[in-house]
């Protein structure tokens, strides 16, 4: 008994919450070990095909993300909130069995390598995003203030272990078992999220939450990229995430020209993301489990929307004063883990103030569409900067604008979030209708 009031404390986690809490950390843990034993793979891949294509694998899977798009829209509108999930990460099971396969079969080919790397950026985005609605459909802002970062640590542990588990088994299993193994991983972590879907009914906030709960969401295919255009707060969100994926996109870039120039030997270069990893993961664990969830009860979203904006700016103007890879490597420890810490626990609160369908749709549109054409996009500048300027100081600089102003569009977006959680909450207190907060955002 002292044992669970002391984890309750330290976690801030109530009794009740807890079979949440830890569905969300395996859903989480098994989606990011998965992901991370093939990621290092991934950026070798990506590093093949040259440092001055790199523009194009992202606008292919800027492409592929269109073309993803409608699917999942369709399934959103068709299927039970509570199957959206599985059937999804179902779907993209076999997806990797299918390149597991491929890969067996012709493992040299550089097609498949192109292919790969796109599908799994794909992949990356649609997947955790789906997680994430999950998260915001299941819990309450106030849950989600103490909770969210919580469960977010299941993704640091995951991004730990997966490149642990990648180096020990490439050798036995080769690039296919790695793929075949993730596939394993992908399909316990959709158990894990039906697992958070029958807590929610179990302790449901509204009297007739469950009975909404197993409706399709209805609309059609492209309902989500609608609401955001119709919407002030989810415009807001996506121009968030536009200047986030600016951002890291520039950061990307110089870490690819960098780790070339610094690494020459492949084997190097996958040894130095995959250190990069751990120590990300590292850090992002400790913030998560000790720190995250208070900052955002006591100082609010806008604090963990900020703080790592106003860093980045202040990294890129040291990259330019000292494009070395010590440096980059610095920068991009610190980026990655504030993002995974602050950013997008910060981020996905936004979200558990809207209706479902914007939780779902609207969300996904922002998360992969918004953010792979920001990818694009940003590519190509960052691309045509070099050409012109010839000296990767002028890109850096830009790019500290750019986290200037992402910073200012964080502040602006936590003022919102806290005053549409009150609009939310209330809502919930006095019910009008079974879809109490279609309207809200």
């Amino acid at each position: 008994m002292r044992l669970s009031s002391l984890a309750s404390r330290l976690f801030n986690v109530e009794k009740q919450e807890a079979p949440a809490v830890l569905a969300g950390l395996l859903m989480f843990f098994l989606l990011f070990a998965g992901y991370f034993m093939l990621r290092p793979v991934r950026e070798t891949m990506g590093l093949a095909g040259g440092v001055r294509n790199l523009q194009w694998l992202f606008t292919g899977t800027f492409v592929a993300t269109l073309a993803v798009l409608p699917l999942f829209g369709w399934l959103a509108s068709k299927a039970q909130r509570r199957r959206i999930l599985p059937w999804t990460y179902g779907f993209f099971t076999l997806n990797l069995l299918a390149f597991a396969a491929g890969m067996a079969w012709q493992p040299d080919n550089p097609w498949v390598a192109r292919a790969f790397y796109i599908w799994l950026s794909v992949f990356n985005m649609l997947t955790i995003s789906l997680a994430w609605s999950v998260l915001a459909d299941v819990f309450s802002s106030a849950q989600a203030k103490r909770l969210f970062a919580l469960m977010a640590a299941g993704a640091s542990l995951g991004g730990l272990a997966g490149p642990v588990l990648g180096t020990l088994l490439v050798g036995p299993l080769g690039h296919s078992g790695l793929l075949a193994l993730s596939a394993l991983m992908l399909a316990g972590s959709a158990v894990a999220g039906l697992a958070l879907q029958r807590w929610r009914n179990l302790h449901p906030r509204a009297p007739d939450e469950a009975f909404t709960r197993s409706q399709p969401l209805g609309g059609n295919p492209l309902s989500g990229a609608t609401a955001v255009f119709r919407s002030p707060y989810l415009l807001g969100i996506a121009t968030f995430v536009i200047l986030l994926a600016t951002a890291n996109t520039f950061l990307y870039f110089e870490q690819a020209r960098l780790v070339e120039a610094t690494f020459p030997d492949k084997v190097q270069q996958t040894q130095v993301f995959g250190i990069i990893d751990i120590v990300v993961q590292s850090l992002a664990l400790l913030t998560q489990f000790f720190l995250t969830g208070r900052i955002a009860q006591r100082l609010g979203v806008s604090v963990l929307l900020v703080a790592v904006p106003l860093v980045i700016a202040a990294g890129f103007l040291w990259l330019a004063l000292a494009p070395v890879f010590a440096v980059l490597a610095v920068v991009m420890v610190v980026r990655r883990a504030g993002e995974y810490a602050l950013v997008r626990p910060g981020r996905e609160m936004l979200y558990t103030s809207v209706s479902p369908e914007q939780k779902y749709k609207a969300k996904n549109f922002i998360d992969t569409v918004v953010y792979r054409g920001g990818d694009a996009v940003s590519g190509w500048v960052k691309h045509g900067i070099d050409l012109l300027a010839g000296q990767p100081a002028v890109a850096m600089l830009i790019g500290s604008l750019f986290a200037l102003v992402w910073a200012g569009n964080g502040l602006l977006l936590g003022r919102s979030q806290k005053r549409l959680e009150a609009k939310h909450e209330d809502a919930f207190a006095n019910p009008r209708s079974p879809d109490k907060t279609e309207n809200l955002a």
